[in-house]
């Protein structure tokens, strides 16, 4: 047998010998170890908890450009709506993505821009705090019972003199939409302390009204009356766009303390940012939503719906965004209706969010696009007029161009049927008024102007109302049924 290696000739195949080898398992070995395996077991640990405690990869980008309200910053990837920070030598200026283009994020400041350079470092908040990047956690404000008599601004800080909020729940500022089918009925009526409103234009909890008016024909009284008088557990107050004078007399001298006592108010001012206007609105929103979650009946307030709607006409004509209408981008129309569902009923057995928003109406036009907008996503409307203010009549309720679309599931077939007489005779007499003061009116020619005529001093005494006077809800309908009862 030859013996070299090259020439050996195996009398086995080699594919047998593979699977008949044996396999011999392997032991893990008990012998303690040597000094040069502890040093690096030690060393290894000690990495380990160096690693566990260190702060985590802190992404940043930079500042590359500043155009009037919009600022753009590169090496950023977020998501639209989340918060980042400036970082500037002596302060840091907070700012929210409002868009992108390419590589490039378009941010908004909420507060001073003064100071910018270029290059500055921008960085996510969440990441600066050393929480979670995910965008759902981008803008949590506070709510809670803590807030009840509080004022704050836009982005939940105190405005008042009572201190630093304490510790409660927080929220985000946006949420996600109630399925319209979960959503409570309208069907109990919700006494706002207003006689004219409360037999005329009876509003239901859960009900979303629009006050239309100009300026200076006392929707600030009005909204005030109802916030002292209302029957709703809860008054959350927003006052967005207004003057700063006007915050400081709504809060004393419309409120008062009483109103306050139970309420939240939110003002962000004319001076203000356009994103914190914005942000002012939702947060109203957000505080609203959460005692209707925990049950409660809500009256929500906002002063002006129209200062929203120019608040982001501002900052998306700013990003670049088109004029579509009278210079409101489409955003705009579309901004208003997500804002307005997410007040209304709950689920069934919850509470509810009885809103009233304010319109400005420019010249007093009603045909003015947010406010033909707002018409058309609320449940009714409440028109101010300036003809009844310039006749010392207050509240200045013009009963003809008002409506309350709710109405009919909240009273009775009688008391529907009351009203319907009630505005056929004052309109009657509205149109005929001219021909009445003059004297070229006959008695006797107009059976139906003949009762308006007789009926009308009646119907003026029921609408006026004192700014400091209550009328609650079944005194208003005894006092309406009243006028219908004849007289001797």
């Amino acid at each position: 047998m030859n013996t070299d290696i090259d020439t050996v000739e195996l009398d086995t195949p080699l594919q047998e010998i593979a699977t008949e080898e044996t396999v011999v398992p392997r032991t893990v070995s008990t012998a303690p170890l040597n000094t040069h395996q502890q040093h690096w077991q030690d060393t290894l640990q000690i990495s380990r908890n160096m690693a566990a405690t260190s702060a985590p990869f802190l992404v940043s980008g930079r500042l590359t450009k500043v155009n009037g309200l919009v600022m753009e910053a590169v090496g950023l990837r977020v998501a639209v709506g989340s918060t980042c920070i400036i970082q500037l030598p002596n302060n840091n200026v907070e700012a929210e993505v409002v868009g992108f283009s390419g590589e490039k994020l378009f941010l908004m400041p909420e507060n001073d821009v003064h100071g910018l350079v270029p290059g500055a470092r921008v960085v996510p908040l969440e990441a600066a705090a050393g929480q979670n990047t995910s965008p759902e956690m981008a803008r949590h404000l506070p709510v809670g019972e803590m807030l009840l008599g509080r004022v704050l601004d836009g982005a939940g800080r105190p405005l008042d003199q009572f201190g630093p909020l304490s510790e409660g729940p927080s929220a985000p500022l946006q949420s996600k939409p109630i399925n319209p089918l979960d959503r409570a009925p309208i069907n109990e009526a919700l006494d706002v302390g207003v006689r004219a409103i409360n037999a005329l234009l009876t509003v239901g909890r859960g009900q979303r009204m629009g006050l239309f008016a100009g300026s200076g024909v006392g929707k600030s009284v009005l909204l005030g009356m109802m916030a002292r008088y209302t029957t709703a557990d809860v008054i959350v107050v927003g006052l967005i766009g207004e003057r700063g004078r006007e915050v400081k007399e709504f809060i004393t001298d419309i409120l008062g303390k009483e109103g306050l006592a139970r309420a939240v108010v939110v003002a962000a001012p004319a001076d203000t940012s356009p994103l914190l206007r914005m942000q002012g609105a939702a947060y109203a929103t957000t505080i609203a939503e959460y005692f209707r979650d925990q049950g409660k009946n809500v009256l929500l307030i906002m002063d002006s719906l129209t200062r929203y709607a120019m608040a982001q006409r501002e900052i998306a004509l700013a990003i670049g965004e088109p004029p579509a209408t009278k210079g409101y981008p489409p955003s705009v129309f579309a901004k208003l209706p997500q804002l307005v569902e997410r007040a209304g009923n709950g689920t069934e057995g919850g509470g509810s969010i009885t809103a009233f928003y304010t319109v400005l109406t420019e010249g007093d036009d009603q045909q003015d696009p947010i406010a033909d907008s707002a018409r058309a996503i609320l449940d009714g409307h409440i028109v101010l007029s300036r003809r009844l203010v310039e006749q010392g009549h207050y509240p200045a309720i013009d009963i003809e161009a008002s409506i309350s679309r709710a109405m009919n599931h909240l009273v009775s077939e009688q008391h529907y049927l009351q009203v319907q007489r009630f505005r056929q005779l004052y309109a009657h007499y509205q149109r005929n008024h001219d021909l009445i003061s003059v004297g070229a009116y006959v008695h006797g020619s107009d059976p139906l102007l003949d009762e308006a005529i007789l009926m009308h001093p009646r119907q003026e005494h029921f609408l006026k109302q004192g700014m400091y006077e209550a009328d609650h809800y079944t005194t208003s309908m005894s006092a309406f049924s009243a006028l219908f009862e004849p007289r001797s």
